[in-house]
């Protein structure tokens, strides 16, 4: 979504109009908020937040799908290794590294 400059408001016109900023919001649009003329926050509707962090974790989830396949190709290619003897020799590399 681009933004236009009636949708880039300083903090002090937030405060002053922020009913009217709500209603505006509330209609579909979305507010960035400057402080000393940078970015500072987007005021968005309640409902637009709640798809963006219900997308967030489909995308999370997506994500740890992809590692677990990707682990099941590595054992299916017996890319595998036993976890004593991997922690084992883990332990072994720390206590070499702390006694250089």
């Amino acid at each position: 979504m681009t933004f236009s400059a009636n949708n880039v408001i300083s903090l002090s016109q937030a405060r002053a109009n922020l009913p009217e900023l709500a209603d505006q919001v509330n209609a579909g649009a979305e507010k960035i908020i400057t402080k000393n003329g940078e970015s500072y926050v987007a005021l968005i509707d309640a409902q637009r937040l709640d798809r963006y962090h219900r997308l967030e974790r489909a995308h999370i989830h997506l994500l740890l799908l992809d590692e677990a396949s990707k682990g099941l190709d590595d054992v299916a290619a017996g890319r595998v290794a036993d976890a004593t003897t991997t922690l084992q020799a883990i332990k072994r590399r720390r206590a070499l590294k702390t006694s250089d």
